[in-house]
């Protein structure tokens, strides 16, 4: 079959019953249930919630998106073949570990379909984390500038890029806009410190203060897993994106997990051991397509530089690339979850008819 027909690009267009407006991601789509289907299914499959937490299917698609724009390919390629599949398997993959390791839970109820997750309403703690394990990136060219302190952790005068940090960091900033705390611009995506985070806990969503220890606890606990694993298989984790939300289980009681994704070629840099201990660094994540952007196009200061939004945003909707550097990338993709998750990943050859299916026959959740 034609990859591009395999590509799962739009959504958020399936006929799942549901009274509210669904919420489409750059890479996922929410759709949340009635109240009287998250009821039914928290009783027929016996989740581990209380009776009345909303419910949702989140799918996920092969959309591609870097330097904040969604990307397309010639030959009506709307998405990379097999990128969906290999997201979803890899946060699958480390979820279940921090779950038999005793850290936390995950939103993750179900998965029925590759593409497709059942996960449960959390309140979301208004923080997403960067840890980091290594200078490159932004963090190298705010540093090359003169920056030594991040988020209010000082770093030492003599590192080099890509080099490996003394100890792991944490990068947080703020998750959506948020009003009223002193010393936070109400924009999104504001650098913060731990102490704004202790002063401010409820602005954040903890439930309290004594809740931001856990929540470092997990993040370090949960890095060091999946970077204990990649070790063990080659590769190098060198940083990644944390969330975290509460919810409630059978016994009304709050309980902090991990949301949204963990671990993957989206969310993290993931480099090859070996070709690093050579000096090279070659990517196994979504850093590889970004290069290729900037080393694609003629003028790569439209995509770094934030000013030429609108430039960017144009050139993304009028310009189709090159079909190889998506199918470059889905290699890329594909092969680093099969390393993970020890195993090939399904090949879906009419996802969205697939999951029609499934969820009318299985789950009725469609008319």
């Amino acid at each position: 079959m034609d990859p591009a027909h395999q590509v799962l690009a739009v959504n958020n267009d399936l006929p799942i019953r549901t009274d509210k407006s669904v919420h489409n991601g750059k890479v996922r789509s929410v759709y949340w249930l009635t109240a009287s289907d998250s009821k039914r299914l928290i009783t027929e499959k016996n989740y581990d919630v209380a009776p009345e937490t909303p419910l949702a299917i989140m799918v996920i698609s092969d959309r591609i998106s870097a330097f904040d724009c969604v990307w397309h390919a010639e030959a009506g390629m709307h998405g990379v073949p097999g990128k969906g599949v290999a997201l979803n398997a890899i946060s699958s993959h480390w979820f279940k570990l921090f779950k038999e390791q005793g850290l936390a839970d995950s939103h993750i109820l179900d998965i029925p379909h590759p593409f497709v997750w059942i996960v449960k309403k959390a309140r979301p703690v208004m923080i997403e984390a960067i840890a980091r394990q290594y200078i490159t990136g932004s963090m190298w060219r705010s540093y090359k500038k003169g920056t030594r302190y991040f988020c209010g952790i000082k770093i030492s005068d003599s590192l080099k890029n890509n080099q490996k940090l003394p100890q792991l960091i944490i990068t947080p900033s703020t998750k959506g806009i948020l009003e009223g705390i002193p010393n936070v611009p109400a924009v999104d995506d504001v650098n913060i410190t731990r102490q704004i985070i202790d002063d401010n806990f409820s602005a954040f969503n903890f439930s309290s203060i004594d809740d931001i220890n856990r929540y470092e606890h997990l993040l370090k606990k949960g890095f060091n897993v999946i970077s204990d694993a990649l070790s063990n298989i080659g590769e190098i984790f060198v940083d990644t994106k944390f969330e975290f939300g509460y919810v409630k289980n059978k016994k009304g009681i709050d309980k902090l997990i991990y949301i949204d994704e963990v671990g993957t070629p989206d969310s993290s840099r993931i480099w090859d051991a070996k070709k690093f201990a050579q000096g090279e660094i070659v990517e196994n994540s979504k850093e590889d397509f970004r290069q290729l952007l900037l080393n694609y196009f003629p003028d790569p200061d439209i995509l770094l530089n934030n000013d030429r939004m609108a430039d960017r945003i144009a050139l993304a909707r009028d310009h189709a690339l090159p079909t190889n550097i998506f199918m470059e990338i889905s290699k890329i993709y594909i092969a680093i979850a099969e390393k993970i998750i020890g195993k090939k990943i399904p090949v879906c050859e009419d996802p969205k008819a697939e999951i029609i299916v499934l969820l009318r026959n299985q789950y009725q959740l469609i008319d």
